[in-house]
């Protein structure tokens, strides 16, 4: 989809070459995950084929939803995984409907860690993390399960999975990967120094804080190759007590050491952006990140039209990752493009496990 004419460029509708993977995007509008709870049982169901081909378009990116790497790293219910053939196959049409309205898909792998409540667990066992201390009582309305401290060589099991997962997404026909590493999951909960309390190899110091980030990648990226992973990180947010003291360090010392294993893009979740009089503004933002990582950087953040045109136009970002209006109007990139009114989202039916209501039911627009 390219901009409507040459007198009126919309730069979040310009065309963009994809690194060295020789992927072609029309437009810069991602589809950022978004963890939905439609597929029951953990199998990918078909109404999620519908679900996606709404919001595919010619040379558009998409990311699936987090989706497990084992059937021990969950915590909400009717959530994907991908560990096992059956999943695998369920997969397969889903990707084949969006490749055949041409656009680019990646799967989210995902690990929760210790944010999960045991009774989700196959058979009830307590969450592994970088610590033992538990998410305090009340946050986000739960009551957590006391984790337990990952051994290194349960650390390298845990490479493993992803590893095998990401082959496992390559087999259902996805383009590539993006490991999810924000959020307050099991990789934040290395990497940030609010959590991480070991004093091994894998605590303590930035760079042995960051080492289990940097181990999963390299496993993925030998897996698939580099030119097929993303990893997406929030060194800012502090959600599930994913809080560090130095963020914008951290994410300098992970966007160098990203450099090195030269992986197709980055992903960023900004902080909140925050009302001060009559603007928006970004308390911390992306432009450090943007100076020293030499590859594809995707923002996220809650922008929308006028402020995605200008993250690209200022060179700000490469693209820019919608959520709640991608959910809201699955033809984002033509509402931006002829600068259309924009749906209205339900947050009542995010998570409802309805394979209609809140997911496939949002309209389109109706054109002369």
């Amino acid at each position: 989809m390219a901009a409507a004419s040459q007198d009126t460029i919309i730069p979040l509708l310009t065309p963009y070459k994809f690194g060295r993977s020789g992927i072609n995007l029309s437009h810069r509008v991602v589809l950022a995950p978004l963890t939905r709870c439609r597929a029951y049982a953990s199998i990918p169901q078909q109404h999620m084929e519908l679900y996606y081909t709404q919001r595919a378009s010619p040379g558009g990116l998409l990311i699936a939803e987090a989706t497990a790497i084992s059937d021990t790293t969950q915590n909400y219910p009717n959530t994907p995984g991908i560990w096992r053939k059956e999943q695998v196959e369920a997969w397969k049409p889903i990707v084949e409907s969006v490749h055949n309205k041409g656009s680019i898909f990646f799967l989210q792998l995902w690990h929760y860690g210790r944010a999960i409540i045991s009774f989700l667990q196959p058979k009830g066992e307590d969450p592994v993390s970088s610590t033992d201390r538990p998410i305090a009582p009340g946050v986000e309305g739960k009551h957590w399960a006391t984790p337990r401290r990952l051994t290194p060589d349960a650390i390298l099991g845990v490479i493993n999975q992803f590893r095998l997962a990401a082959r496992n997404a390559i087999e259902a026909g996805f383009d590539g990967v993006e490991i999810h590493g924000a959020s307050g999951y099991l990789i934040d909960q290395f990497i940030k120094d609010g959590i991480n309390d070991r004093t091994d190899q894998y605590g303590g110091s930035l760079e042995k804080r960051c080492r289990f980030a940097l181990q999963v990648t390299a496993a993925v990226c030998d897996e698939i190759g580099s030119h097929r992973v993303g990893i997406r990180l929030s060194p800012f947010d502090q959600g599930l007590e994913a809080k560090d003291s130095e963020p914008t360090k951290l994410a300098l010392y992970l966007a160098t050491k990203l450099n090195d294993l030269d992986i197709l893009y980055l992903h960023v979740i900004e902080p909140r952006m925050t009302r001060i009089g009559e603007k928006l503004v970004v308390p911390l933002g992306l432009r450090p990140v943007r100076e020293v990582f030499k590859n594809t950087l995707i923002a996220a953040g809650g922008y929308d039209r006028d402020e995605g045109n200008n993250a690209i136009s200022d060179d700000y970002a490469d693209l820019i990752a919608f959520g709640r209006l991608f959910l809201a109007n699955p033809d984002l990139p033509r509402r931006f493009e002829i600068h259309s009114a924009l749906n209205g989202y339900d947050r009542s039916t995010f998570y409802t496990p309805d394979p209609v209501i809140g997911y496939t039911d949002y309209p389109f627009l109706i054109e002369k």
